[in-house]
């Protein structure tokens, strides 16, 4: 099957929109969740918050080991059946699916309260087992909410998540973890903090029941007559099981240092250390934010191998998420001492932590997004082996460095991990599939960060200091002139599609939808 005639431009604007959409709900997550950690930071000691820290780690590590991969598969295959007109097969897939996950995911519920009190004596805190029972409970509700939100995306809806997953979840933790800090006791906490995964995962199952029967009902050609086979059992997890060890590494990578870092420097260290990564990986939701939108075409191009349009979306898609995460990362690294102030008092001392992450954060946006190109074109072996890689790197070097260097240690070796997990897939996609995520795009993104969220700001610190005076006046003046050279080159971006006139903007999502 051939991609359609006009896939190329046409395609990068419904994914520019779709990634605009993300990354307005990645807005206001990061902005929820950062408020979150900044919440606890300043209402807890350093020792609770860590130790909050902690559990929290836990509890996400255990629903990635419980989620089987089927997120990644889900969308993978769910686009796979819409581009090869096999839509009317999509129910079947997700009863398939669901049942597992959901056992799985009881089942690993059960493991954490039984291994409570082992896990607590891990952290080094005794009243950390009571937290991870709490959290134990709402765990397979977190698998559900996420596996529902990747088959929404599988089939080019965004709402879901970003209205789900990006807004009301963590508005409602932050509004309940709120509540019970303004009671200063912290029983309650972890009850606060995972209950919204309840009502998310009845609102994403019943909105992933409503879009799968109209897909169904739309649907080109009958299920007998699609050109889609069935996805059987064995093909799904053969897909998705390595991802899911991919997915559980990932993960690893970003917790594990939280988790070791209380185990060998206590809890203070560790609530540190978790404020100073925390902000630069409120960049990661945009990443996620445009990965998310990315994904069903890249696999709906790759499904019919159209290597130049996925090599067009993939050097766009780097040059976007450049533009909207270097800011950020340059501005943390400028201004470090002054944004760790934001968590109060003794949290300073993590500016460092913040520089180290922040540059590592910049090599991996300036590589793009590698890890899932490598997922949505079947090489979830090749993804699985990088990630399991970076993760003893970071685990390796965090038990040599963290006794000596503490907190900073930590983030050496979560950068090293860093830098391992994004350069592997580059050299492998350029070797085995010809894509690759630089060109003119590239370099225009990142000579234009560096005018305005590299040169402006250091021109303000030399001049007005270090202070929230300096820090206002490069973010206001960085700011307006980033966007306007963004505008102006948005066609060599490829961002045009973004200010496309509304009746075209509606055609072109009833087109996405049909």
């Amino acid at each position: 099957m051939s991609p359609p005639a006009d896939g190329g431009d046409a395609e990068l604007s419904r994914v520019a929109r779709g990634g605009a959409l993300n990354v307005a709900g990645a807005v206001a997550g990061a902005a929820l969740n950062t408020g979150l950690i900044v919440l606890l930071a300043r209402a807890f000691p350093q020792d609770t918050a860590g130790l909050l820290f902690s559990a929290t780690s836990v509890f996400l590590i255990a629903a990635a080991v419980a989620d089987l991969g089927a997120s990644t598969g889900l969308v993978y295959f769910v686009a796979r059946l819409r581009a090869l007109g096999g839509a009317g097969r999509i129910p079947h897939l997700l009863r398939q699916v669901f049942g597992p996950v959901v056992a799985v995911s009881v089942a690993a519920a059960a493991a954490l309260v039984a291994c409570a009190d082992d896990i607590a004596r891990f952290i080094g805190a005794d009243e950390a087992g009571s937290y991870v029972r709490m959290l134990a409970v709402f765990l397979p509700f977190a698998v559900v909410t996420d596996a529902a939100l990747a088959a929404t995306r599988g089939l080019r809806d965004m709402g879901a998540t970003v209205l789900v997953g990006r807004v009301g979840r963590p508005l409602a933790q932050l509004a309940l973890v709120g509540g019970v800090a303004l009671t200063g006791g912290a029983g309650l906490l972890m009850v606060a903090w995972a209950g919204p995964y309840l009502p998310a995962a009845i609102v994403a199952w019943f909105w992933l029941r409503r879009i799968v029967r109209d897909a169904a009902q739309s649907a080109d050609a009958p299920p007998d007559d699609a050109a889609a086979g069935p996805v059987t059992p064995a093909a799904f997890w053969a897909f998705s099981l390595p991802r899911s060890v991919a997915t559980i590494a990932q993960l690893g990578i970003q917790r594990s240092g939280i988790v070791l870092v209380a185990a060998l420097q206590g809890g203070a260290a560790a609530a540190v250390f978790t404020a100073a990564t925390r902000l630069p990986v409120v960049g990661q939701f945009g990443a996620q934010a445009l990965q998310f939108a990315a994904q069903p075409r890249l696999a709906e191009l790759l499904a019919v191998d159209d290597r130049r349009g996925a090599g067009a979306l993939y050097r766009a898609s780097t040059a976007w998420l450049i533009c909207l995460t270097w800011p950020l990362f340059l501005t943390a690294i400028v201004h470090a001492p002054l944004v760790m102030g934001l968590f109060g008092a003794g949290y300073e001392q993590g500016a460092g932590v913040l520089v180290v992450v922040a540059v590592a954060q910049l090599g991996a946006a300036a590589m793009g997004m590698g890890d899932a190109v490598l997922a949505m074109a079947g090489r979830t072996g090749w993804n699985l082996v990088n990630n399991v890689l970076a993760l003893l790197v970071n685990v390796a070097l965090c038990l040599a460095l963290i006794p000596s260097w503490g907190a900073l240690g930590a983030a050496l070796a979560w950068a090293a991990a860093i830098a391992v997990r994004n350069a592997l897939p580059v050299a492998q996609l350029s070797r085995s599939l010809g894509l690759h995520p630089f060109g003119r795009g590239w370099c225009i993104a990142i000579g234009v960060c560096l005018v305005w969220f590299g040169a402006v700001p250091m021109a303000c610190t030399a001049s007005l200091g270090d202070g929230p005076v300096s820090l206002s006046v490069a973010l206001a003046v960085g700011g307006a002139g980033h966007l306007a050279t963004l505008w102006r080159l948005r066609g060599l971006l490829r961002l045009d599609g973004l200010v496309r006139p509304p009746a075209q903007l509606r055609s072109d999502m009833s087109s996405t939808k049909r």
